[in-house]
């Protein structure tokens, strides 16, 4: 078993706006740079590039955290991400501003 899924979800729809014209080879997501603290993290690669506008879900089978990672099928759609282990979740949170919470043993904003 592979440590992460990764499910493309199709919206269907071509990309209506332009690339943007820094990323012309794919942007990396690292989501890590926003926790200042060291931390387990993964890097997951993505299909790249993406078919048209829609959302890659990525789940780590390992600590159980999900991301929606949004797409328009252009040159700019992100070709990896890294995340902070889920076991970390509330300090990314926080890093991204927002005020994670527990609930029913679930990270919730």
């Amino acid at each position: 078993m592979t440590q992460h899924t990764v499910e493309w979800i199709d919206k269907g729809r071509e990309p209506q706006c332009a690339p943007n014209p820094n990323y012309p080879n794919g942007k990396p997501l690292r989501l890590t740079d926003i926790v200042k603290a060291k931390v387990d993290h993964c890097k997951v690669d993505l299909p790249y590039p993406a078919k048209r506008c829609g959302v890659y879900v990525v789940e780590c089978q390992k600590c159980g955290l999900k991301v929606g990672i949004t797409t328009a099928g252009r040159p700019d759609d992100p070709t990896y991400i890294e995340l902070a282990c889920g076991q970390n979740t509330a300090l990314q949170l926080t890093a991204l501003g927002m005020e994670p919470y527990i609930q029913d043993g679930q990270v919730r904003v």
